[in-house]
């Protein structure tokens, strides 16, 4: 192992110990390792300035492949432009979406269908979580989800805290269905190329079958402490949903961009347009139709994340560049040899393990060149472990309080509405549903994608 190789490593585990004991902004802690790793790395151990302009990737954003698919693209390396620019105009679009009251007004919409009742909710509330999560990030969804859940709980006096749990581990779940419906999907589709009914098709299936044995297992975990609040049946002191409308106009408005986004995303495999131009397309044309309103809008973007995303590419650009993945990668084939089956409870398991302790963003960064290797060059192969980590990274971060950013923001919500969820408490219920997912995962993509290699 060379200079390179082991101070990539150690800026990489740096990044991984300062990130997980979350004293410095994440943001902050991936931009410095990332200076860092040009600085060090590249700069001084490689001595190679070509490969510093490599790792910045912007000559890319200048070609006509970045904004439609001709061909298979060329290969590359460093900080993934499509990611950012696709995540950047989704948040965009979600933060008009927010503006106009579309999230309150959806769920007190579907409350009201349900006549206030806690169970009904209960379960609504968790497949809206799921379906909204294909499409909008899962931070999203349960920040608005648990507000609403915890003002319904004051109204009709039951606990907030099984709902709010079911929620959150339906719409980690749900994420895991499509290309955009969680950041490691995001990228896992745009540096191997996959579409949005790639996933759906595949990882989707997995996620579908999951959701209907998570529905069964929280309605029986949970349904003691809602039995006894049934719901008011006096309607009188409810508020319409329609009066959380802010803006009728942009309401409208906001539902066709909506509904455009999505239409993008299912057919791009057939129109060959990127997910960078779908997210540049949909955040130009939101704020335009926002109006006086765009400073608003652009304000409640999370640049924070997007800056932790650059950064956080430079550092696994380092490890790739030095050849640490490839390294990995043999170790990886050399324990498994070609028993397939091994290979993807590995991935699995192991993504699903690490995504429940450590952010599962760049464990998905990390992890995407590795699979690349471990594939020989075999789609069929690629594809399957694609999958795997998919799964195994989506779903596994809903173990623990800390494992993913809606886990954060659910539980965070919870107690300051004075419903705390210990850490006993929420793995009690939550690790049990994540290992059950592992369990579908594994054999669904054992029996699917194994016999066809």
């Amino acid at each position: 192992m060379n200079a390179a190789q082991i101070v990539a490593i150690v800026i990489f585990v740096a990044m991984f110990i300062l990130i997980i004991m979350d004293k410095i902004e994440k943001h902050i802690v991936t931009l410095s390792c990332g200076a860092l790793t040009l600085i060090a790395v590249f700069g001084i151990c490689m001595r190679s300035p070509g490969s510093i302009w490599k790792i910045i990737n912007l000559q890319n954003i200048f070609t006509a492949e970045f904004w439609r698919a001709t061909g298979e693209g060329a290969e590359s390396a460093g900080i993934d432009w499509a990611t950012i620019l696709f995540l950047g105009g989704m948040m965009i679009m979600v933060e008009g979406m927010a503006r106009v009251g579309f999230f309150n007004w959806l769920c007190r919409r579907i409350a009201k269908l349900v006549h206030y009742k806690t169970i009904p909710i209960f379960l609504a509330f968790m497949t809206m979580a799921f379906v909204l999560a294909m499409f909008i990030d899962s931070i999203t969804v349960i920040l608005f989800l648990a507000s609403v859940t915890i003002e319904l709980s004051r109204l009709l006096k039951f606990n907030p805290v099984p709902m709010i749990m079911s929620e959150i581990f339906c719409a980690n779940l749900g994420g895991s269905a499509t290309m955009c419906g969680d950041p490691p999907n995001i990228i896992i589709g745009s540096n191997l190329h996959y579409s949005f009914m790639d996933f759906v098709m595949n990882t989707g299936v997995a996620a579908l079958l999951s959701f209907v044995l998570i529905l069964a297992y929280f309605y029986l975990v949970m349904r003691k402490e809602l039995s006894g609040t049934s719901g008011s049946t006096d309607f009188s002191n409810m508020p319409s949903p329609e009066s959380f409308i802010t803006d009728k106009a942009g309401f409208a408005v906001s539902c066709v961009i909506f509904l455009c986004a999505v239409t993008l995303l299912v057919t791009h495999s057939t129109t060959k347009l990127t997910v960078a131009f779908i997210g540049v397309l949909i955040a130009v044309i939101t704020l335009i139709t926002s109006g006086k309103h765009v400073l608003e809008v652009l304000k409640g973007v999370d640049y924070k994340t997007l800056l932790f995303f650059t950064g956080l590419f430079i550092v696994v650009g380092g490890l790739e560049e030095t050849g640490v993945l490839e390294l990995i990668a043999n170790l990886i084939s050399k324990v498994c040899g070609s028993n397939y089956y091994l290979m993807v409870a590995i991935i699995i398991w192991v993504s699903g393990i690490a995504s429940a302790f450590i952010d599962n963003i760049p464990f998905a960064a990390t992890m995407v060149p590795i699979i690349k290797e471990l594939s020989g060059g075999n789609a069929s192969i690629l594809s399957m472990l694609a999958w795997s980590l998919a799964m195994g990274t989506d779903v596994g971060g809903s173990a623990t309080p800390i494992g993913a950013s809606a886990n954060v923001v659910g539980t965070s919500a919870a107690a300051k509405a004075g419903h705390p969820i210990g850490w006993g408490e929420y793995c009690k219920k939550m690790a049990p549903a994540t290992i059950i997912v592992l369990l579908i995962s594994t054999i669904y993509i054992c029996l699917r994608y194994t016999t066809q290699i």
